[in-house]
């Protein structure tokens, strides 16, 4: 499977959306927007979220196969005096796997960018996604021991994860 990475643009306004829509579609518990709320999001919103590429403060990255579906996505940003945190990982079914690369490839985007401003990177993972914890486990995050309430839903929790880089 071929594809290439690179950073997202407010031109790509479409595809983010989406890109957002598949995502919150195939896993919707790991993220903490619904569905039904991006759907109805405006254009300009979508250009903003697409913008998140250009800002120096964070970082959202694109997985590009060679017939121009977007089947990959990662993010990174700063919350208010903390490390950097991974955010908005999804990687199309088709695409995922070691075999394929695309999460290694979008990852490795990620962290050039993290590393260059601090030490470690976080990310909380929805404590019913098995899956996205094995994956994350396989790259080196580890489990912090801190739970923290799932943000659509208050009875649900969230782990948060963090690798030294």
């Amino acid at each position: 499977m071929s594809f290439t990475i690179r950073a997202t643009t407010a031109d790509d306004w479409r595809e983010v959306r989406a890109l957002r829509l598949e995502m919150l579609a195939d896993t919707p518990k790991a993220f903490a927007e619904t569905f039904d709320h991006a759907s109805r999001i405006a254009e300009a919103e979508w250009r903003d979220r697409g913008a998140r590429g250009e800002n120096p403060a964070g970082v959202q990255v694109v997985a590009i196969a060679d017939d121009g579906r977007w089947v990959g996505t990662m993010g990174a940003f700063v919350p208010r005096g903390k490390q950097a945190m991974l955010v908005g990982v999804y990687v199309t079914p088709a695409y995922r796997g070691r075999a394929a690369g695309v999460t290694d490839a979008l990852l490795e985007a990620v962290e050039h960018w993290a590393r260059e401003r601090y030490s470690t990177l976080t990310l909380h993972v929805h404590e019913q996604n098995a899956r996205a914890r094995a994956a994350y486990e396989a790259r080196g995050f580890v489990y912090t021991g801190e739970r923290l309430p799932y943000v659509l839903n208050a009875a649900e929790t969230e782990l948060a994860m963090i690798k030294r880089l």
